[in-house]
């Protein structure tokens, strides 16, 4: 079928350019969440030029003797992010990701069990938290500050400082425009080449009378290396179009494939236990 440049591709299109059988793009997708295609109002698949070059890296990689799984994260991981949300990201990369809507004293819980897993056992993560409001930062400010200390890099997000950015000893505080959508965000991410999670939210509309914990959120929560790979990417590309210093760097670390390594239930069992843990204090 020919197609000009711009045109959407089907999956046969894409079978036809790159050499494998519909089947076996399905099968791809099913077990590996790769490629991610637009789905119609029909739900048919459409593909673009991009995911023809991805596809053929994956191929090309394979050839060099890598194994499937490593190859399509290191093709997922280099896509640049579409959004400056997190959750928007993962949602469209990763659609296989549950969605729960939770309120905020729930997401307090997940968020510092996150954090001291973290803490406990990443060396040296790359930390990014996403705090709405420079108030709502306030209660967390020396756990962060805590987390500083032993992270490589780590940046906070609110739609102000309030003069307090001179906290040296802290996390680097980014602004957000009126109209960036982290600033109905809530996230924490963390990326180190041995512990790897990351949490997020998109507070529901409609709350302004909601008393502040009660408030509704739709959030994800992963420690898949590549998902919060691409959550790191996002926010890491939001901190830079602001000129947070050492945000361009991270952009050109973040690139690259994450470290692949085997899933293991300790680190899983280990984080899920801290949840319980922080979820039964505060309820």
């Amino acid at each position: 079928m020919d197609q000009g440049k711009g045109a959407p591709l089907t999956i046969g299109d894409l079978g036809e350019r790159t050499g494998l059988s519909p089947a076996v793009l399905r099968m791809w997708e099913t077990r590996h969440n790769f490629p991610v295609p637009q789905r119609l109002s029909s739900g048919h698949r459409r593909y673009t030029e991009d995911d023809v070059a991805l596809v053929q890296q994956v191929l090309r990689r394979k050839e060099a003797g890598v194994r499937l799984e490593v190859a399509i994260a290191e093709a997922s991981a280099a896509t640049a992010p579409t959004s400056p949300s997190i959750f928007a990201e993962l949602r469209r990369k990763h659609p296989t990701l549950v969605t729960h809507r939770l309120r905020k004293s729930t997401l307090i819980a997940l968020s510092w069990a996150l954090e001291d897993e973290c803490c406990a056992v990443a060396d040296r993560p790359v930390l990014f938290g996403a705090f709405q409001r420079g108030d709502f930062y306030d209660s967390s400010a020396a756990r962060w500050t805590e987390l500083a200390r032993t992270a490589r890099a780590a940046i906070v997000f609110a739609d102000r400082w309030n003069g307090t950015a001179s906290d040296a000893a802290g996390p680097a505080r980014s602004p957000l425009s009126e109209d960036a959508p982290l600033r109905r965000e809530w996230a924490v991410v963390c990326d180190a080449p041995d512990s790897t999670a990351c949490l997020s939210a998109w507070e529901l509309p409609g709350q302004a009378d909601v008393p502040d914990r009660q408030r509704v959120f739709e959030a994800v929560w992963t420690v898949d290396p590549v998902a919060v790979r691409d959550a790191a990417r996002v926010a890491a590309a939001v901190a830079a179009e602001v000129g947070v210093l050492g945000a361009t760097d991270l952009v050109a670390e973040l690139a690259g494939a994450p470290t692949a390594r085997p899933a293991a239930t300790a680190p899983v069992t280990a984080l899920f236990n801290r949840v319980v843990a922080y979820v039964d204090r505060l309820t």
